[in-house]
């Protein structure tokens, strides 16, 4: 059994920043790789980010630049650090990851306002 905790979203204007936090809670986080995702009302759930054990990276095209996967192997964490926040990034985050069957967190939701 894999849980994992998303932390971080909050309400922030365009333009602005913030940094989620995913925490998972076994001890073999060091060699999974672990995915972010979003998901906003009326639209299909769409991949965000992705890294893996090695720490490589992908992205959306529609974050390139803005936002930056990491992860610390001795916290069992990984984070979404999104910059130059824009309206349509409104969502609902959630991580993910795959030990034998696929594991999601709660979601935390993030939403770009004036």
């Amino acid at each position: 059994q894999v849980q994992l905790v998303e932390s971080g979203g909050g309400l922030v204007q365009p333009g602005g920043s913030l940094r989620l936090s995913c925490v998972v809670s076994r001890s073999i986080f060091n060699i999974l790789a672990m995915g972010w995702y979003r998901q906003s009302p009326g639209k299909q759930r769409e991949l965000v980010a992705g890294i893996t054990s090695g720490g490589s990276t992908n992205y959306a095209d529609s974050v390139k630049g803005r936002f930056t996967n990491s992860r610390d192997n001795a916290k069992n964490t990984v984070y979404l650090q999104m910059n130059s926040l824009k309206p349509e990034d409104t969502a609902v985050y959630y991580c993910n990851t795959k030990s034998g069957l696929w594991y999601w967190g709660q979601g935390t939701q993030v939403t770009v306002s004036s």
